[in-house]
């Protein structure tokens, strides 16, 4: 399949827009995430009531990603992109400006349906962008989410000790925040659809989509993944505190570190995959995820579940990117670029398929067995990777690393 030829400049910016989008995204999510207690006690949300909110967001995000994979056959994952990301950042804002309960789960719902769409439409976009690059930049994208995830977690630390309300916090953050995306989507190159340097940009020909049966390799990956890090965002600092008997402030750190070291091993990440290959170093990512539940789960004290949970940051942090990235190669190469998307979309689901299994799952074995024998269904569940392993290295055509090689010169 031939790669239609775009301008080496205009594929550096839909780049860095792209990559801005994705902190754009990082950020707003940590600022709902981090809050959410003082969401529940502005609403007087009960905590029986809360499991039902937390879990009715990413159920409506898989349900948004399905809402993107249909419109996708008909409009540009850029456009899509484009809409919904400003939309997700105003519905941040009503969840903590709202005068009601009913109202914020109102905004909740809009959030979920949109952050789907976003989260489909902007890894859509990424993968269309490796496949022109003609090498491994998706986990650069996946780096900018992970620092914009730091830069809100920082504003809500901010927020929450200088004790600001929802709504002042959230609003001088969205005043800032929705502009700029609306500003860097002028810059967004749908890399795989009929293209205006092509010379017109009609409708996209007939999209085939890829069997649900080929993509369950890597829709089990994403899973399995997602259980992983939902295991770390919301028990690490329980864990830490109630079984390894550390401080409460301490108990605070394992998620930061966390989150910067799943930042640094995504911003050399792409070096890895582009040396070695994306199957060396997916299973590299299993193992050391793998390695650190073990540490976690064996921890004597708090300063060893720490660097356990640090190995966790460096193995996981790889996975998610490249799944996505492998799933629109496939798709791509098989069936055509619109496949692509579809598939991303699809694939997308899983995020949250994870996100919902991977804190019960953890709890309920925590409370009726153990939190130590806990962290080992984590860890053999991560292992699962290293049995799908080659499916990240599909297909092995024209090059032996599975990329097209870009026709442009000055792709930097």
């Amino acid at each position: 399949m031939t790669v239609p030829r775009v301008p080496g400049a205009r594929l550096r910016h839909g780049r860095v827009s792209l990559a801005l989008s994705f902190f754009v995204q990082g950020a707003v999510f940590a600022l709902l995430v981090t809050r959410i207690p003082a969401i529940q006690e502005r609403y007087g949300i009960s905590d029986g009531l809360l499991p039902v909110f937390l879990a009715a967001v990413p159920v409506l995000a898989g349900v948004g990603s399905f809402v993107a994979e249909q419109v996708v056959k008909r409009v540009r994952a850029g456009r899509v992109l484009r809409c919904v990301q400003p939309v997700v950042c105003l519905a941040l804002l009503a969840v903590g400006s709202v005068g009601s309960m009913a109202q914020a789960a109102v905004a909740l719902g809009v959030f979920g349906l949109s952050v789907g769409a976003l989260d489909a439409s902007m890894n859509m976009l990424g993968v269309s962008l490796q496949r022109a690059y003609g090498r491994s930049i998706m986990l650069g994208f996946h780096a900018a989410y992970s620092l914009g995830g730091i830069a809100g977690a920082s504003l809500a630390w901010a927020g929450a000790h200088w004790k600001l309300s929802l709504a002042l916090l959230y609003g001088p953050v969205v005043a800032v925040l929705v502009p700029l995306a609306l500003l860097v989507g002028r810059w967004f190159v749908d890399r795989d659809r009929r293209d205006p340097v092509e010379g017109g940009a009609g409708p996209a020909a007939a999209v085939v989509p890829v069997a649900m049966r080929v993509l369950l390799p890597l829709c089990l990956v994403m899973a399995c993944a997602y259980i992983g890090d939902s295991t770390v965002s919301n028990w690490s600092a329980k864990y830490l505190q109630d079984v390894l008997g550390s401080s409460e402030q301490l108990a605070t750190v394992p998620y930061n570190v966390y989150m910067v070291t799943t930042l640094l091993g995504r911003a050399v990440g792409d070096l890895g995959v582009r040396r070695f290959g994306a199957v060396a170093v997916v299973r590299t990512g299993a193992v050391v995820a793998a390695g650190g539940f073990a540490v976690v789960a064996a921890a004597p004290g708090a300063w060893t579940g720490m660097a356990g949970f640090t190995l966790l940051g460096f193995g996981l942090c790889v996975i998610v990117p490249q799944t996505f990235a492998a799933a629109g190669r496939y798709a791509g190469e098989q069936h055509g670029p619109g496949a692509s998307d579809l598939a991303v979309a699809r694939l997308n689901i899983f995020n949250y398929v994870g996100f919902l299994i991977g804190s019960p799952l953890v709890g309920a074995l925590g409370d009726s067995w153990s939190y130590r024998g806990a962290m080992l269904v984590p860890m053999a569940l991560v292992l699962v990777t290293l049995v799908y392993a080659r499916s990240f290295g599909a297909p092995e055509a024209r090059y032996g690393d599975g990329y097209e090689r870009p026709r442009t010169a000055d792709v930097g």
